[in-house]
């Protein structure tokens, strides 16, 4: 994988950057698309295409659990097997070890766990992770991290490091002996939660060990926002320049915005088509949930600036009542939305770098926002 910076504005930190792959680039700054079990819910490969989906992230826990990644081999690998044919990122199944922790059990060895299905019991250590992350074949890779919650200890939080280190470097023994055979990048993961010292040294490990990329993990796990800004500020000061910068798991508008402003390159987040299945959509005029008696009379598309399918053809109040009448159109039409409306955002940010005009897009945009919060 190789990752050029094309432009940094001149009033932030913001990039506009083109990762290239050997099975083909994507522009950044960059929002994937989540589709945890190689599958994006409610949409088909041809619609992602057309909302300006760029890179599908799926998630290696829930594809090694169903089908198995010897089945997915086997299809030709995870794109083949989904027939998307942008780039696809598998998750290590680090947060699913977080938000399942009744069902696990973490070792220096690795992560023993129980199916959410069957209740089956099995063991993952970094080097397995590596080895079934290239059965699945994506192109971007997650090393086996520890993600913690918050708050934490300075001394909990400097072990969930120290471990995180040395999985790190296991994983990338691992992906050195069988790297011809893939052809994936491997992203490294910043982890020590809100304590500058602890990420420091995370970050400086990491760069020694060598990685393509490299990730922003354990942050958007309970912390107040002024916090998740202070270690995403930081980590990008210090994560190599020539790498892509990844941020785990933050999805809402502004956050984005702010976090392209800080040095962020790449970001997912499963909230915006979440949401969307259940009535809650994000739109140039701040968050509406459609499924609110407020709109049962209102004729007008949900984002009067979007040019999805959706927003062409669709009202508010024919999206309400597919909702009130539990017909799947609904929650598609919403995801449509949401999936294209994410999509607006990475790449207008881009043209903004590109002119620099960044500072000026982004106040605007959080402006309006804001604005549009207070009206509602």
């Amino acid at each position: 994988m190789e990752f050029e910076v094309i432009h940094t504005d001149s009033r932030s930190r913001a990039r506009a950057g083109v990762i290239r792959t050997p099975r083909g680039e994507a522009l950044t700054p960059v929002f994937m698309t989540v589709g945890t079990q190689a599958t994006v819910k409610t949409l088909s490969p041809r619609e992602l295409k057309d909302a300006g989906v760029e890179i599908v992230l799926a998630n290696m826990y829930h594809l090694y659990l169903r089908p198995g990644p010897d089945l997915v081999e086997k299809a030709g690998g995870l794109a083949k097997f989904m027939s998307w044919d942008g780039l696809t990122l598998t998750d290590s199944g680090g947060f699913q070890v977080f938000s399942m922790a009744e069902l696990t059990k973490i070792s220096r060895e690795g992560v023993t766990f129980k199916s959410h299905l069957d209740g089956s019991e099995h063991f993952l250590s970094p080097e397995d992770v590596v080895r079934i992350q290239g059965k699945i074949g994506a192109d971007i890779i997650m090393v086996l991290d520890e993600c913690t919650g918050y708050p934490l200890s300075y001394d909990r939080a400097r072990q969930s490091t120290d471990l995180t280190i040395e999985w790190a470097a296991r994983s990338r023994q691992e992906f050195t002996r069988s790297e011809g055979r893939r052809g994936q990048a491997l992203f490294g993961i910043i982890q020590g939660s809100t304590y500058e010292t602890l990420r420091r040294r995370c970050m400086e490990a990491l760069a020694e060990i060598g990685f393509e990329g490299y990730a922003i993990g354990g942050l958007s796990v309970g912390e107040p926002k002024s916090a998740m800004f202070e270690m995403v500020g930081l980590c990008a000061e210090v994560m190599p320049p020539q790498s892509p910068r990844y941020l785990m798991g933050v999805g809402f508008p502004e956050d984005i915005v702010e976090c392209i402003a800080g040095g962020v390159d790449m970001f997912d987040c499963v909230m915006p088509t979440r949401n969307a299945r259940n009535g809650t959509v994000f739109t140039s005029r701040g968050k509406i949930v459609v499924k609110n008696a407020r709109y049962a009379r209102d004729f007008s598309p949900l984002d009067p600036e979007c040019d999805c399918y959706t927003c062409g053809n669709f009202s508010r109040a024919y999206l309400r009542h597919l909702f009130q009448a539990g017909e799947m159109l609904g929650p598609r039409l919403a995801t449509l939305h949401s999936v294209t409306y994410f999509q607006r955002i990475v790449r207008e940010a881009r043209e903004a770098i590109l002119r620099d005009s960044f500072v000026d897009w982004k106040g605007s945009l959080l402006e309006r926002l804001r604005a549009y919060q207070e009206e509602d």
